[in-house]
């Protein structure tokens, strides 16, 4: 500190505490904010340890430094005229007098209230979170048992009954119990993953035979659809791998049934590749792809939101919570990649992640194709997917005909078959292919539609054969 100039120091106006004090320990100067805070008019000829009488100790040759060594900062209580006291964070320097002292302060009783208050808040959301999980997998428990006993006694029944109507409406009720179930698995892994609880178990497994799981899981569904599905896979990709299978699947799992919710028309694709080597890590690459309803350009940013469809109609139409590809992003991000989107409105939506993943050494050979090469057939195959998609579902074209004729001869034979429930997929499909025609044709369409709904066989034939008259139907 410098010497007081016209009978004022320089630290007169500093926003801390200043006090300085002798080799006996009395103060001889106290700055303005030492003197309102202790609410003294003047503190010249006090003791130190009158206001640190904890830290400085009153002795015949002036003072001890206790708890108080110089230099250092610590956390000390200071008391006021009235003997109250506050909490500060101070440090003693020797001053440029000899034998002086300085001793610098910094009122934190503001500060600690403040922190106090924070780790109330940060206790109050643990408990919170805490008793946030708990409800879930309380609540997850107690609607599976119900829903499981359900699917059990539904799937007893369907081995029992032979009337049609009964057994659509077992079907009916069979799926919405494998839909429960679906959505409750979905909200556990939610629940795991937003509390930081989910951990991966890793394990080596025969990758190939993990694909044909998926595809044998999911071919049915898409060819009954109508759809083509291919998988490919390059041959770089090792024979094993250790990761988590179970998560894997599950990533494929939900793309795979996104895709084929919201296609109607054309094919579904699942191409795996092999990207990159680190030593004994892999990258593999994957990418789903379809020619369904597409997203458009300025809602692709709600695809991974929590909670989030692209909006209210597709919730109401084709179902879900929106938590699935938020699921999907955690999980890819926990396997060390990323996961993203590309599409266009009505001419499909394709979506890429990659994972890291262990490999033998011997088993895999470094990538002799030429990666960008790869990836630009597959963007001129993937615009082709979608000037196809575009064709077939504009009326009247080659393509449309076509895809009509051939969906209308399946509804058609699932109705003789009386499988009403494919036969209203099919319909579906054909009422999406007829979204463009005249007034006239979508009429026809719409009693087919109604004539599927109530089970009516006379109808349906009745209908259908009336779209004999615009070439729709194979004579």
């Amino acid at each position: 500190m410098g010497e007081a100039e016209n009978g004022v120091f320089p630290a007169e106006d500093a926003l801390e505490m200043i006090l300085m004090y002798d080799r006996t320990g009395t103060i001889f100067y106290a700055n303005a904010i030492a003197r309102k805070k202790l609410d003294y008019e003047n503190l010249d000829g006090l003791h130190i340890s009158a206001l640190f009488p904890g830290s400085f100790i009153a002795s015949k040759d002036g003072f001890e430094w206790g708890a108080f060594p110089k230099d250092e900062i610590r956390h000390l209580v200071i008391y006021r005229r009235n003997l109250t006291c506050f909490p500060v964070e101070a440090r003693v320097i020797e001053g440029r007098g000899p034998g002086t002292y300085i001793c610098m302060a910094n009122d934190i009783l503001a500060k600690e209230h403040l922190e106090r208050e924070i780790n109330q808040v940060r206790e109050e959301a643990q408990r919170a979170e805490k008793i946030k999980a708990e409800f879930v997998a309380n609540v997850t428990h107690e609607l599976r048992t119900p829903v499981n006993g359900i699917l059990g006694n539904v799937r007893e029944m369907l081995g029992e009954v032979t009337q049609a109507r009964t057994i659509k409406s077992l079907q009916l009720v069979e799926r919405c119990c494998e839909d429960m179930n679906k959505l409750i698995n979905n909200i556990l892994d939610f629940s795991k993953l937003d509390a930081g609880k989910f951990v991966l178990e890793p394990r080596r497994f025969h990758f190939r035979n993990m694909l044909d799981y998926v595809k044998a899981q999911h071919i049915n569904k898409i060819t009954e659809k109508g759809l083509d599905f291919f998988v490919t896979i390059s041959p770089q990709v090792p024979e094993y791998v250790i990761g988590d299978e179970l998560r894997i699947v599950q990533i494929l799992n939900n793309l795979l049934s996104n895709a084929l919710k919201f296609t109607s028309v054309g094919k579904i694709t699942l191409q795996v590749l092999l990207t990159a080597r680190v030593e004994e890590k892999v990258e593999l690459f994957f990418i789903v792809s379809d020619t369904g309803i597409g997203v458009a350009e300025e809602d692709m940013d709600k695809l991974f939101r929590s909670f989030s469809q692209v909006d209210a109609s597709i919730s109401r139409k084709y179902g879900g919570t929106g938590l699935g590809l938020n699921i999907c992003r955690q999980l890819v991000e926990l396997m060390g990649g990323n996961i993203e989107a590309e599409s266009e409105k009505g001419r499909g939506s394709t979506f890429s992640f990659s994972i890291w993943a262990g490999a033998e050494e011997t088993q895999t050979q470094e990538p002799t194709d030429d990666i960008k090469a790869v990836y630009r057939k597959m963007a001129a195959r993937m615009e082709n997917d979608g000037e196809n998609a575009a064709n077939l579902k504009k009326y009247d074209t080659a393509e449309n005909r076509e895809a009509l004729r051939r969906n209308l001869s399946r509804l058609i034979l699932c109705v003789e078959m009386e499988n009403w429930e494919k036969a209203e997929m099919f319909m579906e499909t054909v009422r999406q292919l007829t979204e463009g025609a005249p007034p006239e044709v979508k009429r026809t369409i719409l009693r087919l539609k109604m004539a599927i709904q109530k089970g009516s066989y006379d109808k349906v034939i009745a209908e259908y054969h009336k779209l004999g008259e615009f070439d729709l139907i194979t004579q």
